[in-house]
């Protein structure tokens, strides 16, 4: 069984260029109605440190819309997540540019007071965006996918109330933040764990849900549509270290394609469905969520969104958000954990 899950990282760029405006209430806005439209919701990962410096600074007018976005996503029923780049929580702005702290630029890698406290300044001020004092996300993203090391942010996170977690992408390599998530290619479409996000743990209290990706051949990532994507991204400018370990991430002859729904064409999309579905025919009883990404900064084809959905209604796939399918999600791990 096949459910499809979008999620969407609800930003601007990582370093800190480009207006709310555009990048993030616009993109947002359409995409709410194409999935109306299909009676569909996603999972909306906002960042929160991000949109709270925004708001502390008066950075950007556009701020008040996007509240009363997340308010209306809320209530419609579209699943708010944690997304979190810490570098924004130290942010601060000076010349009319923001300066992010990146040495705080992994949360993993942080004191465990210092994961406590950005957490719940984030926690804080989504609870006040939603205006629900009891709100918490069942859902987390880490910024940059860096969920390693795992232990003592997944901790600090579960005792925050989070259970869910998606920033694992199998295959994925940084030699530049020690991120290497080629071990999770072992692991099925969804796994228990505690210690280690990689390692399946029948009796971990998370669940991770990875983005799904598939191993490619390098070039064919080197679609028209993937490379006009140039907008402002990374921690600055580059060491020779750094750019070296950015070409050893790539020196591999296959590389982890992420289903992504803003720099996929259709094609792609359908295509990857497509294989997944001929491998649903084999095991149909198994439990496969099958989680899509996009980023608001990177809707440029709204027009293939809505095309990917009807794809999925023809074709009966049904969209879920992870707070729908976490009952599921538990069951089977549970299940999994039992003693037989």
């Amino acid at each position: 069984m096949i459910e499809c899950i979008f999620t969407l990282d609800y930003e601007i760029y990582g370093n800190g260029t480009g207006t709310l405006q555009e990048l993030v209430y616009e993109p947002a806005r359409k995409l709410q109605a194409i999935f109306r439209k299909w009676n569909a919701r996603f999972v909306n990962f906002v960042e929160a440190a991000e949109l709270r410096q925004i708001e502390a600074y008066g950075a950007d007018t556009a701020i008040g819309d996007v509240k009363r976005q997340i308010q209306e996503f809320d209530q419609e029923g579209f699943e708010i997540g944690l997304h979190l780049h810490p570098q924004w929580s130290n942010a601060r702005r000076e010349n009319g540019k923001w300066v992010l702290d990146y040495d705080e630029y992994n949360l993993c890698t942080l004191s465990r007071q210092r994961i406590s406290e950005i957490v719940e300044e984030a926690l804080d001020y989504l609870r006040r965006v939603v205006g629900r004092s009891d709100f918490t996300p069942v859902s987390f993203r880490a910024g940059n996918w860096l969920f390693q090391p795992t232990e003592q942010a997944a901790s600090v996170l579960a005792d925050k109330g989070l259970r869910i977690d998606s920033s694992v992408f199998k295959g994925g390599l940084q030699h530049n933040h020690a991120l290497d998530y080629r071990p999770a290619l072992r692991n099925p479409y969804y796994w228990s764990f505690s210690h280690d996000v990689n390692k399946p743990d029948p009796m971990g209290s998370w669940i991770e849900a990875p983005i799904y990706t598939e191993m490619v051949p390098l070039w064919r990532m080197s679609t028209s549509k993937r490379l006009g994507f140039t907008g402002g991204q990374g921690i600055g400018s580059r060491s020779v270290k750094q750019k070296w370990n950015r070409a050893l991430d790539l020196l591999r002859f296959w590389y982890p394609r992420k289903l992504d729904f803003c720099r996929m064409t259709l094609d792609e999309l359908t295509s990857t469905m497509k294989r997944i579905m001929l491998r649903d025919q084999q095991t149909p009883a198994e439990y496969k969520p099958i989680v899509a990404i996009g980023h608001t900064k990177d809707l440029s084809d709204p027009e293939t969104v809505d095309a990917f959905l009807s794809f999925l209604h023809v074709n009966q796939i049904a969209v879920s958000t992870f707070e729908t399918a976490r009952p599921r999600l538990l069951q089977e791990t549970v299940e999994a954990a039992a003693p037989r």
